[in-house]
């Protein structure tokens, strides 16, 4: 027999209203677990579901977490602020609470694409050892490329009927549905088993970006160039819109990638039953991102 909604503790969500996290919600309210989502702003309260008791709170300001934690089974924490407090956090949610699934990156991965110098994986990686240390229940969940990141990279040209003029074409990804990811950590915040996890999640197959940029073109049945740029022209096409530091991450990984296949692992399927969507279901589902301006 399933749980009550009165006998199962509340699932902290921070992140609540970021692209993982606020699909986390809706996947744990959908599973009848009572959801508090975290939020910095009170205003952000309209966005989220009328099932999730909202608070605020700031990972930049630990005591403010308290009244969110007070209570809950378990909390999904998304990295979103500074590193100065991240011990703070981490102390207080040993405090409060039993399970934790963190949102990290694959940085323990061999493939070339995830072992460049990266400042967000040596803060993900900072994470993972103050909460092993603390004896909490944790599950890492590792993402790779989000399949979302063309939205953000390729959708600006390709609604103004441009070419899309990026570095390292032959360089290949395994992108991931962001839904597949929340399905994934949704999963592993309320049902048992997965205590001590590590997944490593992504998409099915590899794909260059050049035939990700073609799989986009299919879907809204054109054609869509790929003008390879130079890391130089790169960085100067950049300026003003990323931080440099992360264009230089980028094209780092991008360079050490070229020449072999995707890391590809099947932990999606694994826990979830249903095979990851592919990058063509997540152009279509999103076609519209691509024609219309948001």
């Amino acid at each position: 027999m399933s749980q009550n909604r009165t006998d199962t503790p509340p699932v902290l969500v921070t992140g609540a209203t970021g692209r993982v996290g606020r699909a986390v919600v809706d996947r744990l309210l959908d599973a009848g677990v009572p959801v508090r989502a975290l939020v910095r702003r009170p205003e952000a309260a309209a966005t989220l579901p009328a099932g999730a008791e909202v608070f605020t709170g700031d990972l930049t300001v630990p005591d403010s977490l308290d009244p969110a934690l007070n209570g809950a089974g378990a909390v999904f924490l998304v990295w979103t602020a500074p590193p100065r407090t991240v011990a703070d956090v981490v102390a207080r949610l040993a405090a409060h609470t039993r399970r934790v699934v963190l949102l990290s990156s694959p940085h323990r991965t061999p493939h070339p694409l995830f072992q460049q110098p990266n400042p967000v994986a040596a803060l993900h990686a900072g994470i993972e050892r103050l909460i092993a240390a603390t004896g909490l229940e944790s599950t890492v969940i590792r993402p790779g490329m989000f399949a979302s990141n063309a939205l953000a990279w390729w959708a600006p040209a390709i609604r103004a009927g441009d070419a899309v003029r990026w570095p390292y074409a032959d360089a290949p990804a395994a992108p991931v549905d962001d839904r597949d990811v929340a399905a994934v950590v949704a999963r592993t915040l309320h049902q048992d088993g997965h205590a001590g996890g590590d997944y490593v999640l992504t998409g099915p197959e590899s794909l260059t970006q050049a035939e990700q940029t073609g799989v986009i073109g299919d879907v809204l049945g054109r054609r869509i160039a790929y003008e390879e740029v130079t890391p130089e022209e790169f960085r100067r096409l950049s300026q003003g819109t990323a931080p440099s530091q992360a264009v230089d991450m980028l094209l780092a990984a991008w360079s050490a990638a070229v020449g072999r296949p995707a890391h590809v692992t099947t932990a999606v399927q694994d826990i979830l039953g249903t095979p990851p969507r592919t990058f063509r279901q997540w152009a279509a589902d999103h076609a519209d991102a691509f024609t219309r301006h948001p």
